[in-house]
């Protein structure tokens, strides 16, 4: 269908890419389930709130890849400046706590992640709502024929309903079914969100009948109305298990709150996707009545094997979000150096220092890296700095020692820096330091993150060589930030003894963003007048270092001594 001999071939590297993001997209993602179309834009729902995830985007291509599948507009991928996961954002403060009515099943989690112990405190008013035995059924059909006709029956006997159901798309479908039985009904999903005070407000009535997903009025009370102990209080119909308890046991809490009466059920059918995934043996049991029977049993044993499918499925998130939190650890460590540095640029810090050290740094390794080879040292230092007359020509180079080199290299330096600063004033220059500083760490930042995210995927092929995937990501994730802090290094060197074309994107942006036209001439005048201080500091600077050889004065060899009487070659002298 690609055309392509090798999709796995050099060539087509992108390609794959694409190809596994489009697979992802049609055959992995579905709509009314993972995201909803709103507006021409795909929205992501959130699988455990049941909420539209306004402004969020899958990264990677993925969220472009499900945009050519909607045909909506595909919009220009996103670029990561800042990552973080929940839990180690949680981790910044000094202090953490909270209250949640299902934090039982999750006591590991908290306290593995975040060393917290969770305490059960009782209810205000004792708990009188009557949790019944699932109802298993052989398949969907049978189930959700049972499912409408004991709304009806307990709507008409006006009993106040709350129908939850696992995502938009079966909430939509149960709502045609109670539509063609003749049941009123609303329906509460990421697509009406904005009429859910209003729905809420009306679902303890008499009669009523609510179809929700899991936002179904989460952390609300649901205020009963009529006579609820003569009706039985709010009833809670659960059409499927959710893989984690946690969502059962909120739904079933939506009922029975502050000694309120209230009644709940699950109805489950063997080939629910719970079932189907994680069900084991015992499900596969009862398959053969499945096939043959078309009413419903209450079981134990299939109670247990959901319970236990729920549990398993709990451990293979919690596994995910314990992974994800060891491999972001690493990139922890990074953020937290990078961070405490744009803290310091920030704070208004001298960087005097700090830049002068780096720029010695960077010209000591990169002595000790060209240094055999002239030619390739003398094109390295022109990329960052005018060379004095001495150094400009490799083969002259090579006539002096390697402590003559980097002193002189160093001096150099210096004497253009300290100029520079001369030249623009000392505020100006510190001011320019930090804004040079930051704009290299940040766009380095932003490299530094994709490539290790492209680590993060491709990490995992260390296990078939018998090594640990995390051990291995922590090892190349270290060199990666060493390479970055290099990396950064470098680029800061490069860029500070580049100010001439600084000061002119400066004045560019200066000019665009300010409207006053006075204060703009005035502005271009005074960076223009920079500029040319600044160019004729960085061409011309060493120009005056030495006194020129007197007119007439007779032809010199460049190897004589000078005749000045230094002491000096002639080229190391005034042949310079």
């Amino acid at each position: 269908m690609l055309n392509v001999t090798n999709i796995y071939g050099q060539e087509n590297f992108e390609l794959v890419h694409y190809a596994e993001n489009s697979l992802k997209a049609l055959a992995i993602f579905e709509r009314d389930r993972d995201y909803v179309v709103q507006n021409g834009e795909v929205v992501i729902v959130d699988e455990f709130t049941g909420r539209l995830m306004t402004g969020r985007r899958y990264s990677d291509g993925l969220h472009q890849a499900i945009e050519a599948k909607e045909n909506v507009k595909v919009q220009r991928e996103s670029v990561t400046y800042a990552t973080i996961t929940l839990q180690n954002y949680f981790r910044l403060y000094n202090k953490l706590s909270g209250m949640t009515g299902t934090a039982s099943t999750e006591g590991e989690e908290f306290w593995k992640i975040y060393k917290l112990e969770v305490v059960e405190i009782p209810t205000n008013m004792p708990m009188i709502r009557q949790d019944d035995q699932d109802l298993i059924y052989p398949n969907q059909d049978a189930k959700y024929r049972a499912v409408v006709g004991e709304i009806k029956e307990r709507s008409r006997a006006g009993q106040p309903i709350l129908v939850g159901t696992t995502d938009i798309d079966k909430s939509e479908m149960l709502s045609d079914m109670l539509r063609k039985a003749g049941v009123a009904h609303e329906v509460l999903n990421a697509k009406q969100h904005e009429r859910e005070a209003q729905i809420i407000a009306q679902a303890g009535r008499p009669g009523a009948v609510t179809v929700a997903t899991n936002m179904a009025g989460r952390g609300t009370d649901i205020i009963l109305g009529g006579n609820p102990e003569t009706l039985g209080g709010l009833f809670i119909l659960g059409t499927e298990r959710h893989e984690a308890r946690r969502i059962d046991n909120q739904l079933r809490g939506r009922s029975g709150r502050q000694g309120d009466m209230g009644q709940s059920r699950f109805y489950v059918a063997l080939d629910d996707e719970l079932m189907r995934r994680f069900g084991g043996d015992t499900i596969k049991r009862f398959m053969g009545w499945a096939m043959e029977e078309e009413g419903h049993i209450e079981s134990k044993a299939v109670s247990k094997a959901i319970e236990s499918a729920q549990v398993k499925t709990e451990a293979f998130h919690f596994d995910i979000r314990k992974h994800l939190v060891e491999y972001d650890d690493v990139v922890n460590t990074h953020r937290d150096v990078i961070y405490g540095e744009r803290e310091k640029l920030l704070g208004g810090a001298d960087l005097k220092a700090n830049m002068v050290s780096m720029v010695e740094a960077n010209l000591v390794e990169m002595l000790q890296q060209y240094l055999w080879n002239t030619e390739a040292l003398v094109s390295e230092l022109s990329g960052i700095m005018p060379l004095p007359p001495e150094f400009r020509d490799p083969d002259d180079m090579r006539d002096y020692s390697t402590e003559e080199i980097e002193e002189g290299v160093l001096g150099h330096a210096s004497f253009l820096y300290e100029k520079v600063e001369d030249e623009l004033g000392a505020d100006e220059m510190r001011n320019l330091e930090r804004h040079v500083m930051l704009r290299v760490i940040d766009s380095n930042w932003v490299q530094h993150l994709t490539a290790m995210e492209n680590l993060r995927q491709g990490i995992g092929l260390h296990a078939f060589g018998q090594r640990d995937p995390l051990v291995m990501y922590k090892k190349e994730g270290h060199e990666k930030f060493q390479e970055l802090q290099s990396r950064i290094q470098r680029d800061i060197v490069h860029a500070i003894y580049n100010i001439g074309d600084m000061m002119q994107q400066n004045a560019r942006l200066n000019g665009s963003n300010k409207g006053n036209a006075n204060a703009n001439g005035r502005r271009q005048r005074s960076n223009g007048a920079s500029e040319r201080d600044n160019a004729s500091v960085m061409t011309n600077v060493v120009s005056n270092q030495r006194e020129a050889v007197p007119a007439g004065s007779r032809k010199v060899g460049r190897n004589s001594l000078c005749p000045c009487g230094s002491g000096k070659k002639y080229k190391r002298c005034h042949g310079a």
